[in-house]
């Protein structure tokens, strides 16, 4: 086990990383690879395990759904290799189970250093943070790196948000969808989240509706299985988040988004990849789900234990529709005063743009030595930050930044005694 495991206060450990998802995994590796103390916090694959639902299959192409170690030791494709399961860098969609059991074997293997304790507290401290968990235990850090994904950030329509929890869920909170078997279930949204929920509602027996403000639903494209020609492959090349140049450019580019206006930034994180649901899933939606789009919640009642919503159409149309129950699959919104364990004195000097922190070229925010990844900074560094190929990137970049920084400064606590991990 650890050495430092009382529970009075640490010695000062470089970086602290709060977060067991792709993120998390791969900035610790690459940490690791580079000889720097620190101690990551976390369920390992926490939102891709127990809140995503089963049968699921993952938009992004094999190729872009690694998890990064320096030395690509365990890429998707080697683990698929190593236990049979069918993989194709573009052809054969990604399992949920598969990336899921993917990112587990990626922690016993290249990262067995993570604790599978939760960050209950995080403060100021002299030289850098403290971080309580919940175990009581304290640890000091000189950094921190939050890589926390979507946890915290679901989503509700504020015209919903009164209804009771057995009435009305984020479709964050769902995995197994069993217990809807035979129920009356509402999803509201038109992405892929949207989609993927109301056909596996409808696989678990359910008798599912989407309901959606879009007139119509957008699909991403199959993959093509021809062989592309020079000119083609060159005017719309292939990337970690979809085809195109500019889809490149924010794939291949986040240091040179940074660079961009900040209106600019915004607006192409709005457009850029907006709702829509993956190439394999269009037949199965349109042949099993019925579909009400178009259309906003005017306002919505609990009444005799089911949920009375009342739908207006721009021509004046309406429309009720009453349900067992409905699931937002509303998206994720960045917004600090969701990080209930970050002081609030913490949280009241990270600069903010539309709820998401302001970060320099090395991730930093405001407050000096605090760190975001993944979802949280895709208002700096782009639309890539959305996605598990994001990860690789942001490894890179903050062990490089970090280990130079470390280099000047050391901590107190050698790696030796750090990386050590429990058993």
């Amino acid at each position: 086990m650890h050495e430092n495991s009382s529970k009075g206060p640490s010695l000062m450990l470089d970086v602290a990383i709060v977060g067991a998802g792709p993120y998390g995994l791969s900035i610790a590796a690459h940490l690791k690879n580079s000889g720097m103390s620190f101690r990551i916090f976390g369920r390992p694959m926490d939102s891709w395990v127990a809140h995503m639902p089963k049968g699921m299959l993952l938009k992004s192409d094999g190729f872009a759904s690694d998890i990064y170690d320096p030395d690509a030791r365990l890429t998707l494709e080697r683990f698929c290799a190593e236990r049979g399961i069918e993989y194709s860098h573009t052809q054969i969609p990604v399992r949920l189970d598969t990336f899921s059991s993917y990112g587990l074997a990626f922690r016993q293997r290249i990262v067995p250093e993570l604790e599978e304790k939760m960050v209950v507290a995080l403060d100021e401290a002299p030289g850098g943070f403290s971080l309580r968990l919940d175990d009581g235990q304290s640890v000091a850090a000189r950094r921190v790196v939050l890589a926390v994904g979507i946890t915290h950030f679901e989503h509700m329509p504020e015209d919903l948000a009164h209804l009771p929890a057995e009435l009305l869920s984020h479709s964050y909170r769902h995995h197994d969808l069993e217990k809807f078997r035979g129920r009356e279930v509402v999803v509201l949204g038109g992405g892929s989240s949207a989609i993927d929920m109301a056909i596996l509602l409808h696989e678990s027996g359910a008798r599912v509706q989407l309901v959606a403000r879009q007139k119509a639903l957008k699909f991403h494209g199959a993959p093509e299985t021809r062989t592309r020609s020079l000119w083609e492959r060159i005017r719309k090349p292939q990337s970690g988040i979809g085809p195109g140049l500019k889809t490149k450019l924010y794939a291949d580019a986040p240091n040179l988004f940074r660079l961009l206006p900040e209106q600019t930034r915004l607006d192409i994180v709005r457009r850029t990849l907006g709702p829509a649901g993956g190439w394999f899933t269009k037949d199965k939606l349109m042949k099993n789900v019925p579909l009400v789009l178009g259309c906003t919640t005017e306002r919505a009642e609990a009444r005799d234990g089911k949920v009375h919503l009342h739908l207006r159409w721009t021509d004046g149309k309406q429309q009720e529709i009453v349900a067992d129950h409905v699931i937002a699959a509303t998206g994720y919104k960045v917004n600090m005063e969701r990080l209930k364990f970050l002081n609030p004195a913490i949280r009241s000097r990270v600069k903010t743009l539309q709820g998401s922190p302001v970060l320099s070229s090395n991730f930093e925010s405001s407050v000096p030595n605090l760190h975001f990844v993944g979802i949280a900074a895709a208002t700096s560094f782009g639309p890539v930050m959305r996605f598990a190929f994001g990860a690789g990137f942001t490894a890179r970049k903050l062990a490089q930044s970090m280990h130079k920084s470390a280099t000047k400064s050391p901590a107190t606590l050698p790696a030796s005694r750090v990386v050590t991990a429990a058993k």
